[in-house]
């Protein structure tokens, strides 16, 4: 039994068909029918009706966050998939005007795939949180932006942001300044988020009272941090010794998200990553969440996705 959907935009359509038609094969999979796009028209056919109308459901709401200006990738396919075959798929819009927060201007900031929902919906069930993906996945934008509200709500009482200081091909030790003035160049991403949730001059105060702390990591050795939001960026580049005294900062009250690329690692030669080996050693930690993003999570140029598709395959 056959069923057919019109739609009226043409860049509509071709974001729920998804490349290669890769969105139709993941709904075809996920309910035994036949999907076929045909210019601006998708009709759906199988033997059993219900299957029919399910698949039907998840294309028909899947346009509709699309018509909210989401791009969707295959994740958020598969989650609406999930959702029709639990009965479900009504609430699928839900999950996209879920704001995270206001930027400094009143404006909504909302995730943009599925993966960067999970991830912000695990910083706010869990204590400690691992986000790791490549460039371009929202990681460390994600994670300042959840802790600013966090701040604004007056769940934690300050924001510790910080990162080890080792960068690629670069000698800190040629760059004028102490070791704070050093690093303060690398913490750019943090800043930025915090200045499209607070503004530039909020922040600029709150820093200056000490309610935002940034510093290199070195700066945390001995200390615990109650009430705060405390987020380690670029931790693929702490070693075993860094990450170990960086997550035995946990203080009452407190949350840490630990952002990292794998793939980005800047460490000497030898040297093992302090993040891979706390993922691993952590997996199976209750109360902490390891949260993966990948290339369909990357929101910015098109081309960055595929960028990140054929490095990641020399590895």
């Amino acid at each position: 039994m056959p069923g057919i959907i019109q739609i009226d935009d043409n860049n509509e359509a071709q974001a729920l068909i998804g490349n290669n038609d890769e969105h139709l094969k993941s709904i075809e999979e996920g309910f035994d029918v036949i999907v076929h796009a045909r210019g601006q028209e998708i009709s759906v056919k199988g033997e059993k009706v219900e299957h029919v109308e399910k698949a039907e459901s998840v294309l028909i709401n899947l346009l509709k966050v699309i018509q909210q200006g989401v791009s969707i990738s295959i994740k958020d396919v598969e989650a609406a998939v999930k959702m029709a075959q639990n009965g479900k798929i009504q609430y699928l819009l839900d999950l996209y005007e879920d704001e995270i927060t206001k930027d400094a201007y009143g404006k909504t900031i909302r995730a943009k795939t599925m993966g960067q929902r999970m991830y912000v919906n695990a910083m706010h069930h869990n204590d400690l949180v691992f986000g790791v993906g490549p460039a371009g996945t929202g990681k460390t934008f994600l994670a300042v932006v959840y802790a600013a509200k966090q701040l604004r709500k007056g769940n934690v009482k300050r924001i510790v942001l910080t990162r080890p200081a080792v960068e690629a091909g670069e000698s800190l030790g040629f760059l004028p300044g102490d070791l704070k003035e050093k690093v303060d160049p690398y913490l750019r991403p943090l800043y930025d988020g915090l200045n499209t949730v607070l503004g530039r001059e909020q922040t600029a105060r709150f820093i200056e009272r000490g309610i935002i702390e940034i510093a290199p990591l070195a700066y945390m050795r001995g200390r615990t941090l109650d009430d705060a939001f405390v987020i380690l960026d670029e931790a693929q580049n702490t070693t075993h010794a860094q990450m170990k005294m960086f997550l035995t900062r946990l203080g009452f009250g407190s949350k840490m998200v630990v952002t990292g690329d794998k793939t980005q690692i800047d460490l000497p030669k030898g040297v093992k990553s302090g993040l891979k080996e706390a993922i691993k050693k952590l997996e199976n930690v209750k109360g902490l969440s390891i949260h993966n993003l990948d290339q369909s999570d990357v929101v910015r140029h098109p081309l960055v996705s595929k960028i990140i598709d054929r490095y990641e395959g020399e590895e």
